[in-house]
């Protein structure tokens, strides 16, 4: 309590010099935005929108397992059974991480690919848009590269607990703004 209360009275003290408190509050607004540049960076080296996921159900147990953080790309190298892609269905808000089972290209360069969960019994057609039998190349976000296992757990956590999302962005704030390490 004594600690938190060490916090409260730099805050206060923080809050009396002006110059000081637009100071922390631009060197919080400098972090946050060299994350989006960084992030924007990856898009554009890796040609994917989304250069960084996390696998968030078993369905590729026991190679990928909940929690594990994919790298991916999405240059023009051809698709083949047996990569790892994402890929995002209309209309669905989350992204599917699944392996390529069968891949048809037509002759005027369509792409047909069909995927399916290694920890699943049977294809992902049922997870396509109604009447879609293939997901096409404008619904593949990427192809899997690297893979920290286990790594991206703390997502899991913030959308499984979204009070523990708050806490832990609010506090983060609050050191950058007062100015601790801790």
């Amino acid at each position: 309590m004594e600690s938190f209360q060490q916090y409260v009275n730099e805050f206060r003290d923080l809050a009396k010099r002006p110059r000081s408190f637009l100071t922390q509050v631009l060197n919080l607004g400098c972090i946050v935005f060299s994350a989006l540049m960084l992030w924007k960076g990856l898009m554009v080296v890796t040609k994917s929108e989304s250069p960084v996921v996390v696998v968030l159900s078993g369905s590729m147990e026991p190679g990928l397992q909940r929690g594990d953080i994919l790298f991916l790309s999405l240059y023009s190298e051809p698709f083949i059974p047996g990569d790892v892609v994402v890929f995002q269905i209309e209309g669905r808000d989350i992204p599917i991480v699944h392996r390529i089972m069968n891949v048809h290209e037509k002759d005027d360069g369509k792409l047909a690919v069909l995927t399916k969960g290694d920890n699943n019994t049977v294809g992902d057609r049922g997870l396509y848009a109604t009447r879609q039998m293939f997901i096409s190349r404008k619904e593949m976000m990427g192809r899997a590269q690297v893979f920290l296992p286990h790594a991206g757990m703390i997502t899991i956590w913030l959308n499984d607990w979204p009070w523990l999302k708050y806490v832990l962005i609010g506090s983060m704030g609050f050191f950058v703004i007062i100015g601790r390490d801790t």
